[in-house]
């Protein structure tokens, strides 16, 4: 025999065998749809039971959304830019352009077209691999569905195999899987959710992103042109795609328009007259990604997305995949006079960066961040540090309120008086820097702590005047009476403050240390522990753990479970009476003078027809300046300092930081009534004892939408001596400039 006969004698064999291996193959495949409704019935429930879960479940999932407290849109984190969308919303004809050019037989298959798997079943078996598709459009949504939610690389692998008796295999499984859809779904649900999930080219996955993307438009209101031109991009996203290829996008658009001219789905005239007119688009820029895009609060934005995944344990793949949604606590009205305030009296780029960081008293709710900063880019006027929970200057006499707070606890009245003459007391409890050879106490006690203000004091100052004028020598003589740091230091924790941070000096080191300058603020000091801590006097007494996220859902709106299979959830996160409502109430009346007496150091915070309370804080060499000021409803701090290196502010806690806080909060509390804060216990102004109380304190109330606000109550106790000026902070001259202090 010839080597002709010998070749065309193998080919034919190969054909017969393909030819067999085909039909036997494509006979068990079409089975369960032959023989009768029986069969059809039995057959079709198994298959239905083979089904994975991705394709029996919902649409593909967009992206997961970060919201505001009012539902409004911080930003989204996704892989891929897809925007679900019903059949209703997608034009018709964008259904009828993808049909005509991917599967025109679409209406009338039961999802295998027969014909065409026939031939590209033969071709493929005689080639040993996938070399034609035939391919309907059911089989292209059970090939991409298995490919994205794909779990290893294993099964991406195989979703995709071309090769071998595993690529053909593949085919065979695609088609039984796509007779199974049919039987579950109608066309309908079938192509929006093909529509849903395909390519298009330029990180638009899914027809809406793709409207989006190339026209910026809806799905709903895509014209045929745009319809024809997208129809034709998911053969061949990239090299037909009209923004970096428009000559190729304009071929391919055209051979749609041919199809569905043939098809008779469009007129001569139109398809003529669109074909001869050049691909238009109008780009749009992709959804926001990420806390670097969001549209407001882009620290609180980075803080919040901390929180869900560090304490909540979400994971970045569900956050990135998942379609979740994240509700946070941000208030956008706050957020926005926040941002305004900060950057009046700060530049955007300034050396110096102010913070202001606001929480809510009773819930822990973080109401706003704001900074003279953008978030996560580079360049000068840029930070990736969330600068309000970060632990990097201290905060300045902000800290004589827990020393304060503290001796009020030991039985030390509101009302006693200390004598400092000549405003330089010497410690006689903690060691550390000298005023001098000997102190103005007539005493010769080198190697104790020395501390003095600057300017005139009265000799002799109760607590109430002191903490209004911002004395530092009555607060160390005060620490000195109650014989140790650990009082003041433990106060501060259990009102909120944290020493847990990398660039702090832990609770126990600090009262190992005996520091004595402990009540001056030298810690370094988050924003936010300080709003926290003074939002618990405003609560009363009630610690709450700061919460940037209430709640996070799935893809379905109901609550995402964690990896026990429980709810994701913040939990209780406060904690009633961690102070005595009494101490915390007394305080609050107190520090209502620092605001409204013109002795006081916040006097600039003042806001008519709201009741504040407040302090002032400027640490040492003037390396950071401080305010907080709170309600029973708000509570917010300012800080002002350079976070990369050592730079002296200009001013004190009285002027910019007190300054920022009321042109934030001003304006927002402009329509709003706040309470009065309740009375102070006599017992703690002038014993150092709570008078017995005649029923429990009601719990903190949120503030209500309508009303007339209170009128200021006066501090506690009149205020000596206007004008004094403690060391090392200062403050400005009395109004229409504050007066001195912190």
């Amino acid at each position: 025999m010839s080597e002709n006969a010998r070749v065309r004698t193998r080919v034919l064999a190969k054909l017969a065998m393909t030819i067999v291996v085909a039909g036997v193959l494509l006979a068990g495949l079409l089975l369960p749809w032959v023989g009768g409704t029986g069969v059809i019935a039995r057959n079709s429930a198994s298959l239905l039971d083979e089904l994975p879960v991705a394709l029996t479940d919902q649409a593909p999932t967009g992206p997961t959304r970060v919201l505001a407290a009012d539902g409004s849109l911080i930003t989204n984190f996704y892989e891929q830019n897809r925007t679900p969308v019903t059949s209703e919303q997608i034009a018709d004809v964008m259904k009828q352009a993808l049909v005509d050019i991917e599967d025109s037989r679409f209406y009338d298959h039961n999802g295998l077209d027969v014909q065409g798997t026939m031939r590209a079943l033969v071709t493929n078996l005689a080639a040993g691999s996938v070399r034609e598709g035939g391919s309907t459009i059911t089989q292209q949504l059970v090939k991409q569905t298995l490919l994205e939610t794909a779990d290893t690389q294993a099964e991406r692998d195989a979703a995709v195999e071309q090769e071998g008796v595993e690529g053909v295999a593949r085919k065979l499984r695609e088609a039984r899987l796509a007779m199974a859809l049919e039987e579950t779904y109608d066309k309908d649900e079938i192509l929006t959710r093909y529509l849903n999930l395909v390519y298009f080219g330029q990180g638009a996955y899914g027809i809406q992103a793709a409207a989006q993307r190339y026209f910026s438009v809806n799905a709903a209101d895509l014209t045929l042109p745009q319809a024809a031109m997208l129809a034709g991009l998911v053969q061949s996203p990239f090299y037909d795609e009209p923004i970096n290829n428009p000559e190729n996008a304009q071929i391919r658009r055209n051979q749609v328009l041919q199809r569905m001219f043939d098809l008779g789905h469009i007129s001569e005239q139109e398809f003529t007259e669109i074909s001869a007119q050049p691909v238009q688009v109008a780009p749009g820029l992709a959804p926001a990604n990420g806390c670097i895009d969001a549209a407001l609060g882009g620290f609180f934005c980075a803080y919040a997305m901390q929180y869900v995944t560090g304490t909540l344990k979400v994971s970045q793949y569900d956050i990135d995949n998942g379609g979740l949604t994240i509700q946070t606590t941000l208030n956008p009205q706050l957020q926005l006079t926040g941002d305004q305030a900060v950057l009046d009296s700060l530049p955007l780029g300034d050396s110096l960066a102010g913070m202001f960081t606001a929480i809510e008293p009773g819930t822990g709710h973080v109401l706003a961040m704001s900074v003279n900063r953008r978030y996560g880019c580079d360049g000068p006027e840029c930070e990736s540090v969330v600068l309000n929970d970060a632990a990097s200057k201290g905060a300045g006499s902000t800290y004589k309120t827990f020393t304060a707070a503290a001796a009020l606890e030991a039985g030390i009245g509101a009302g006693t008086t200390i004598t400092t003459p000549g405003d330089r007391y010497t410690s006689r409890v903690f060691r550390g820097p000298s005023c001098g050879a000997s102190d103005r106490n007539g005493t010769n006690e080198r190697g104790m702590y020395c501390v003095e203000n600057v300017g005139d004091y009265p000799d002799t100052l109760d607590m109430v005047g002191a903490l209004v004028r911002s004395s530092n020598t009555y607060f160390v003589a005060l620490e000195d009476r109650l014989g140790s740091v650990e009082g003041p230091v433990r106060m501060a924790e259990r009102l909120g403050m944290r020493f847990d941070r990398p660039t702090q000096k832990s609770a126990d080191e600090i009262v190992e240390g005996n520091f004595g300058s402990f009540t001056l603020g030298s810690e370094a000091t988050s924003p936010l522990d300080l709003a926290n801590a003074y939002a618990t006097l405003g609560a009363e007494g009630t610690r709450c753990t700061p919460l940037p996220v209430v709640q996070v859902l799935d893809r379905t709106g109901q609550p995402l479970p964690g990896p026990d299979g429980q709810p994701v959830s913040p939990g209780d996160n406060c904690t009633p009476e961690a102070v005595s409502p009494d101490i915390a109430n007394t305080l609050s009346q107190i520090l209502v003078g620092d605001i409204s007496t013109p002795a006081g150091t916040g006097t600039r915070a003042a806001i008519a027809g709201h009741q504040i309370a407040g302090k002032t804080g400027t640490a040492q060499e003037n390396q950071s300046v401080a305010f907080v000021g709170f309600m029973p409803e708000y509570a917010a701090s300012v800080m002002v300092f350079n976070p990369k290196e050592k730079e002296t502010v200009r001013g004190f806690g009285g002027n910019i930081p007190a300054t920022i806080w009321r042109n934030a909060m001003a304006p927002f509390l402009a329509d709003k009534q706040t309470s009065a804060f309740p009375p102070a216990d006599p017992g703690l102004l002038n014993g150092g004892r709570p008078a017995p109380r005649p029923a429990p304190q009601p719990e903190p109330r949120p503030a209500p939408d309508t009303g007339t606000a209170p009128e200021p109550a006066p501090a506690p106790e009149p205020v000596p001596a206007p004008e004094p000026v403690p060391a090392p902070e200062p403050a400005p001259a009395p109004p229409p400039t504050p007066a001195p202090g912190g």
